[in-house]
C-alpha cells in the first residue's frame, strides 16, 4: 500500500513549486474581510499533471485515475497550509476545505479520450477524459447545495455542536445525495438534522453535448445508418455561461453514474472548457509534387497585382494552382472560371453563373469560428425553376464547413423542454439555424412557409438574434423571461416567381419592389442581403440545355458531359472552399474608395429618385462581398476588381428589390466584367 503520507508530502512539494501556496493564500483573504462564518470554503486547484508526474509519479498515477482519491489528499494538505499559516482562523476541520481540482491537459492517448460516437459510453473507469462535441441544448443557470452542515439532535453528543458533519457536493452526486434528512450521527447514531443557515450555495448549468457528425443527418452529406447520442454535461460555478448553443467545444470531465431513484444515467462533469475547431484536411502533396517539382521550395508565387500575394502552391489542389497560374493578368478570369464550371453535376455549364459565383462567395466568407456576423451574408435566390435551384444548392451546402438543411417538420431556431434530471427548469434545444452556427442554413423554397414563421424569419435576419420566451410559472421561476441567442450564420432561400405572375394578372401589383418576388414580402426580402434573379438568359434553348443534362445524368451517372481542358472534382472544390475560408484578407485603399464612393453616390441618387435607403449594413456587404471574392481568387489583399464584383452584385440586388419590373430584368451575366 502507498504511504499516505509520502503521497502528501509530494502534494505539498508541488503546490510550492507551482506556486499553488501562493494562490491559496491569496483566496484565503477576502473570507477574512467578512465576519460571517461558512459551513464550506471552496478553492480551486490547478494541476498541471506533467509537472505532477515529475515530483512524484505515484502522486500522478493517482491524479490521473482516482480523481476522488487525489482530491481528498490535496484536501488535507490545503487545510494543514491553512492552519500552519493561520490563513483563515475560522475554518475548525478538515471537511470545511472543498478542493476542487482543475486539471491543465490529460495525456494523449486513448485511454484518456472519449469519442462520442462509441457505444456504450458508461463501461470505461470514471477517470478524467477529454471529449468533442457540438452543443445541441442547455438550461438556465440554477442553484444547486455546494455543501452543508448538519448537528446531531443528542445535546450530550459533541456532534451536537460545531462542524462535525459536514456534506460537500462530490462528482456525479445529486442534490439528494448532498442534503436530506435521513443521515445519522456517526457517533451516536441518532440522526442529524441541518443547520440550514449554513447551507452553500453555488451556480449549476447542465449542456447536451452529441457529435458533430450528428450534423450530417441535417445536411447534405451522405447520411449513414447510425445513431448518435447526446452527453449531458454539468457546468458548475465559474464554467456556467462558458458555452454557447452551435458552438463546438473540447471538454475535460470526469464520467459519472447519476442515481435517481431506480434509474441510473451516465453524465460528466466538466472540469475544464475550451473552444474546438475540427482540423482541416490536410491538401494531398503528392499530387503536387507530381504536377509541380519544384514547389516545395517555392514561398510565395508571382502576384497578380504589384500590391497582393496568393496562396502558397502546397495548401491548393493542384487544378486550381494550375488555374491560378493560367489565368495570371487577367482580372476575373479565375473567378469567371470556378464559377462556370462549378456544380455541373446539377446544371450544364453557362447556366445559373451569378448565381453559382454568389454561392462560392457565401462558402467562402462563412468561417468556423463565427465570432463576427459580419462575415456572413443572406441569399434569396428569386427563379422560375425551383427545383433546379434547391438541388444546387444543396450541392453547395455539402462543401460548407458546416452545413444544415432546415425540415419543415423540425424547429427552425430554438425550442423549450422540460429537464429531464431532476432540476425542473426549462431545457432550450437549439433549431436548424442555431445548429448551422458558423456555416450555412439552407431555408429551401419559402412558398412552403406560412405567414407567421417568414416574419419570424425577417425578425432573426435583421435582428441576427432568436428569442426565447420562457414561462416561469411552467417552469418553476418566479417570473418570466426573454432570452436572446446570437444567430451567426448565413441563410440560403429562394422563392418560385410565377405565383406572383399568377398574382399580378388578377390583381394590380404595380408596386414598386414587388415584381416577380414571389410570395416573399418585400420586407423580408430587404432582410436578405442578396437577392438574385435566375432565369434562363438563352430562353427555350437554356431550357433544353438543362432538360438534356437532366436526362444525361439519369441515363449515364458519372460520365464527363462536357469535357474540357478544365476540370474539378467536388474535392477539389472543396479544398478550394477550404483554403480560401482559412485566408485573412485586408482591403487595399484603392478597393476601399470605390466602395466609399459607390455607397455614397447611390444612396443620394436613390433616396432623392425613388425614396430607397441604403443603410450602413450595405456597406458591410460590399466589404464582405469584395473579401470573399479576393480569398476565392486566393489573395490577401482586397484589390479594385473584387469591389467591382461586389458592387455589380449588389447593384444587381438593388436594381431587383427597388426598380420596376423591366429595370429588374437585367442581370449580372449580361454586365459581368471582362
Amino acid at each position: 500500500m502507498v504511504d499516505i503520507l509520502s503521497l502528501k508530502e509530494s502534494a505539498l512539494v508541488y503546490l510550492d513549486r507551482s506556486g499553488g501556496l501562493q494562490k491559496l493564500a491569496e483566496d484565503c483573504r477576502p473570507f477574512n474581510g467578512s465576519h460571517q462564518i461558512e459551513a464550506v470554503y471552496r478553492f480551486c486547484v490547478i494541476v498541471n499533471p506533467s509537472d505532477v508526474m515529475e515530483v512524484d509519479p505515484v502522486l500522478g498515477e493517482r491524479v490521473l485515475c482516482d480523481p476522488l482519491g487525489s482530491t481528498a489528499l490535496f484536501q488535507c494538505v490545503c487545510f494543514l497550509a491553512i492552519k500552519t499559516l493561520s490563513l483563515i482562523k475560522k475554518i475548525h476541520t478538515q471537511s470545511q476545505v472543498n478542493v476542487i481540482l482543475k486539471l491543465t491537459h490529460l495525456p494523449p492517448f486513448p485511454e484518456y479520450t472519449l469519442d462520442l460516437c462509441s457505444f456504450p459510453c458508461g463501461r470505461g473507469p470514471m477517470r478524467p477524459v477529454t471529449m468533442e462535441g457540438l452543443v445541441i441544448a442547455m438550461t438556465r443557470v440554477t442553484k444547486y447545495t455546494q455543501g452543508a452542515r448538519f448537528l446531531c439532535v443528542n445535546d450530550e453528543c459533541p456532534c451536537s455542536t460545531g462542524f462535525h458533519h459536514i456534506r460537500v457536493h462530490a462528482p456525479g452526486a445529486t442534490e439528494s445525495a448532498t442534503v436530506r434528512s435521513d443521515f445519522s450521527c456517526t457517533s451516536c447514531s441518532s440522526p442529524l438534522r441541518e443547520d440550514v443557515k449554513f447551507r452553500v450555495l453555488g451556480d449549476k448549468q447542465l449542456v447536451e453535448l452529441i457529435h458533430v457528425k450528428a450534423l450530417d443527418a441535417l445536411s447534405a452529406h451522405q447520411q449513414r445508418s447510425l445513431r448518435y447520442q447526446s452527453v449531458t454535461l454539468f457546468l458548475r460555478d465559474e464554467l456556467c455561461n462558458s458555452m454557447r448553443i452551435g458552438r463546438l467545444y473540447r471538454v475535460l470531465g470526469i464520467p459519472a453514474h447519476v442515481h435517481q431513484g431506480s434509474d441510473i444515467t451516465w453524465s460528466v462533469e466538466a472540469n475544464g472548457v475550451q473552444t474546438w475547431e475540427p482540423e482541416r484536411k490536410a491538401v494531398l502533396k503528392t499530387q503536387l509534387q507530381t504536377l509541380f517539382p519544384c514547389c516545395l521550395s517555392i514561398t510565395t508565387v508571382k502576384p497578380l497585382s504589384c500590391c497582393h500575394t496568393s496562396a502558397e502552391p502546397r495548401e491548393v489542389c493542384g487544378s486550381f494552382w494550375k488555374l491560378s497560374k493560367a489565368t495570371e493578368g487577367f482580372r476575373w478570369r479565375f473567378s469567371a472560371i470556378a464559377a462556370h464550371r462549378f456544380g455541373l453535376d446539377v446544371a450544364p455549364p453557362g447556366l445559373y453563373n451569378t448565381l453559382k459565383l454568389s454561392l462560392l462567395l457565401s462558402l467562402v466568407q462563412n468561417r468556423a469560428d463565427a465570432k463576427e456576423t459580419t462575415y456572413n451574408f443572406d441569399l434569396l435566390a428569386v427563379t422560375t425553376d425551383t427545383l433546379v435551384l434547391d438541388r444546387l444548392m444543396t450541392y453547395s451546402l455539402s462543401l460548407a464547413c458546416r452545413g444544415v438543411r432546415h425540415q419543415a417538420s423540425g424547429e427552425m431556431f430554438a425550442s423549450l423542454a422540460r429537464d429531464e434530471h431532476g432540476a425542473g427548469t426549462a431545457n432550450i434545444h437549439a433549431g436548424s439555424a442555431l445548429l448551422a452556427t458558423g456555416g450555412i442554413c439552407m431555408l429551401g423554397d419559402l412558398g412552403c412557409y406560412k405567414k407567421e414563421r417568414l416574419d419570424a424569419i425577417q425578425s432573426v435576419l435583421e435582428s441576427c438574434t432568436v428569442s426565447v420566451f420562457v414561462p416561469g410559472k411552467k417552469y418553476g421561476e418566479d417570473a418570466d423571461q426573454l432570452l436572446n441567442f446570437p444567430v451567426h450564420c448565413s441563410f440560403w432561400a429562394l422563392t418560385d416567381s410565377t405565383e406572383a405572375s399568377r398574382r399580378c394578372r388578377r390583381a394590380d401589383c404595380a408596386v414598386l419592389g414587388t415584381a416577380e418576388m414571389g410570395p416573399v414580402p418585400v420586407q423580408l426580402a430587404d432582410a436578405f442581403g442578396l437577392v438574385l434573379q435566375c432565369r434562363h438568359v438563352g430562353g427555350e434553348q437554356a431550357l433544353l440545355a438543362q432538360t438534356l443534362h437532366m436526362l444525361q445524368q439519369a441515363v449515364q451517372p458519372g460520365k464527363l458531359l462536357y469535357p474540357s481542358c478544365w476540370e474539378f472534382s467536388t474535392q477539389d472544390y472543396k479544398e478550394l472552399v477550404g483554403h480560401a475560408r482559412s485566408l485573412k484578407a485586408e482591403i487595399s485603399a484603392g478597393a476601399e474608395k470605390i466602395i466609399h464612393g459607390y455607397y455614397m453616390a447611390s444612396r443620394r441618387v436613390r433616396t432623392q429618385s425613388h425614396g430607397v435607403k441604403m443603410s450602413v449594413a450595405s456597406v458591410k456587404l460590399l466589404i464582405s462581398l469584395a473579401e470573399a471574392h479576393c480569398k476565392l481568387c486566393l489573395r490577401t489583399q482586397v484589390l479594385e476588381e473584387d469591389a467591382v464584383i461586389a458592387i455589380l452584385l449588389c447593384e444587381n440586388s438593388v436594381t431587383l428589390k427597388h426598380v420596376l419590373l423591366e429595370l429588374s430584368c437585367r442581370g449580372l451575366s449580361t454586365c459581368y466584367p471582362t
